[in-house]
């Protein structure tokens, strides 16, 4: 295969070369077989030939192209297993993406014994980072913020480097990590090979091309995000309280073979399986805390329809390919349009029809809108399922049991007997009899809804962030209820820090979310940002040793007073 020239844009219709022809690692062949790729994408086939001859590269794709693979296998294809310092780092925006790519190279480097991948990312502690550099390792795949503390320390020793990815380049600098990005480029052997991959080409990023790579090749792969024709896609207008009662609702007139449902955090994965299986429903969760070992028994029992619902965050569903999912429920709707192609993604596989429906706050209109400007689609407003139509739903199930059961001949003439038995023993009538064993069968729990209780009518608030598509929230609190907290950081103007900088290393660092943030007020030489007053559990320790622009942020607790009387904020403990 030629070698791709600058700009170059692969057509997606070509037939493109095959893996076995672009210079490839027969071991990476070998793993390449084991998951059953056999083509690469454009951006891989574009990529791999060049990146193995050593040249630097700007790779224009948006995420789900293959770029992940398109640098993992010239990389382990190059490896020099006996070398025991880093010899290549990936950078990535945020640990999730860095846990992503962690797996994609221990997948690829299956039949390579000895390959030693690590992740690095605020939140994981530092003792099982050092002790992993120390035995040794050939991939470091992490976040700015922790790789800069580590070199800060002298923990993480990169003299030996042989080759740097950015990916998501343009990602990492909306999060504010573009100093943090440059002094890492900066302090690397000036022979390294460099991978830039971004969706777009911010001046920024064209400017970090032109100052730290060697006469780069520039790659474009058009980005192809719209949605399969075969997928029903609907939304539904929601607050968050309402969210579990929908659902529910959602799931009793829905017909459906199998189903993921969407949210964001490792947290809420559990939570919510719980109150599904509270609720009669077969559900259980995946995420990216759970063992390998329990994830494929899980995946294993939606494909063999022990399992109906799996309740997942977007990296444990990375690749999860049932032909059985028929539904895909966006219980917290993706914060970016192409996280929503993934997801949906999941169901109309092999040619089947699926259904994909969408939650909806009012503050997250936002968000569809760019889901549909972006992924050229529309998606069908829904109404939330009334109770006529849940007791519609139910009676309809109840007369396809009975109906199933009178095909099992035999049986119904055991207790035809029995029946007939009870009749003339007690002289009732017939249907009395099958009324009684219904109320049986039934328990305690009504068959039937009740009726909704008539709501006066309350006028309809306009929503605050109708005309904001991005950035933290002002005032007002959380939209979940969540109470919240104004802390104090110790970076401010002259710093030279920017809202986008805090939000990045924040939640980045502190597992926290957008929604979590609220007001945030730059002073000369302090911030003052508005959190949720109990932060998630370990959150302060994981902030402790954030910098924002090289410097410690100092979180604490605002409480008005003169700077002297400021004690750093430490959650209570309950016994």
């Amino acid at each position: 295969m030629p070698d791709p020239t600058p700009d170059s844009q692969p057509d997606e219709t070509q037939n493109l070369t095959p893996f076995d022809q672009l210079g490839l690692d027969d071991r990476v062949l070998d793993a390449l077989r084991d998951v059953g790729y056999e083509t690469p994408s454009p951006i891989q086939a574009a990529t791999i030939p060049t990146l193995l001859e050593g040249r630097d590269i700007v790779g224009l794709a948006q995420t789900g192209t293959g770029k992940t693979a398109a640098f993992a296998l010239p990389v382990l294809s190059r490896l020099d297993l006996k070398q025991k310092s880093p010899q290549a780092l990936v950078l990535a925006p945020t640990r999730e993406l860095a846990l992503q790519v962690c797996e994609a190279f221990e997948r690829y480097a299956a039949h390579m014994p000895g390959v030693k991948v690590l992740p690095v990312y605020g939140g994981q502690g530092y003792g099982v980072q050092l002790s992993a550099l120390r035995r040794g390792v050939h991939i470091v795949v992490g976040t700015p913020g922790r790789i800069m503390d580590h070199l800060e320390k002298g923990t993480l020793d990169l003299t030996e480097l042989r080759f740097l990815v950015l990916d998501e380049a343009d990602e990492m600098l909306n999060m504010g990590f573009a100093e943090d990005v440059e002094t890492i480029l900066a302090d690397t052997p000036e022979d390294k090979q460099v991978a830039l991959f971004s969706a777009t080409m911010p001046a920024q990023i064209r400017r970090i091309s032109k100052k730290y790579l060697k006469d780069p090749d520039e790659i474009t792969v058009k980005n192809k995000t719209a949605t399969a024709t075969n997928i029903t896609q609907r939304y539904l207008t929601v607050s968050y309280p309402q969210k579990v009662d929908a659902l529910t609702r959602i799931l009793e007139v829905e017909n459906f073979e199998g189903m993921i449902v969407f949210v964001r955090t490792k947290n809420e994965t559990e939570t919510l399986a719980e109150k599904l299986r509270a609720r009669g429903f077969s559900a259980a969760a995946i995420n990216g805390d759970v063992p390998q070992q329990v994830r494929e028994r899980t995946i294993g029992q939606l494909k063999d329809a022990k399992l109906d619902i799996l309740v997942a965050t977007d990296v444990a569903a990375r690749g999860l390919d049932v032909e059985r999912i028929s539904h895909v429920v966006n219980y917290d709707i993706p914060t970016d349009p192409e996280s929503y192609v993934h997801r949906i993604g999941r169901t109309g596989r092999a040619g089947r029809s699926g259904d994909a429906i969408s939650f909806v706050t009012p503050r997250e209109r936002h968000l569809l809108r760019s889901i549909e400007k972006n992924n050229r689609t529309s998606l069908t407003q829904m109404q939330l399922p009334t109770v006529d139509d849940v007791n519609t739903t139910r009676l309809a199930r109840f007369d396809d049991g009975i109906s199933e059961a009178l095909g099992e001949t035999e049986r119904v003439a055991f207790f035809r007997d029995v029946v007939s038995h009870y009749v003339r023993e007690h002289n009732v009538p017939e249907v009395d009899v099958a009324a009684a064993l219904a109320v049986v069968l039934q328990g305690e729990t009504p068959l039937l809804l009740e009726p909704e209780p008539e709501r006066p009518a309350r006028r309809e608030r306009p929503d605050r962030d109708e005309h904001r598509e991005r950035g933290p929230r002002q005032a007002g609190g959380h939209p979940d209820g969540v109470p919240m907290a104004t802390y104090r950081i110790a970076v401010g103007k002259r710093h030279k820090v920017e809202p986008r900088q805090i939000v990045g290393a924040l939640a980045n660092e502190g597992g926290l979310h957008r929604k979590d943030f609220g007001k945030i007020s730059i002073r000369p030489d302090f911030s003052l940002v508005e959190l949720p007053a109990e932060l998630p559990r370990g959150a302060e320790q994981r902030l402790a040793d954030t910098r924002i622009s090289g410097k410690l942020i100092e979180l604490r607790r605002d409480t008005g007073g003169p700077k002297g009387a400021r004690k750093p904020y430490k959650k209570k403990h309950r016994d």
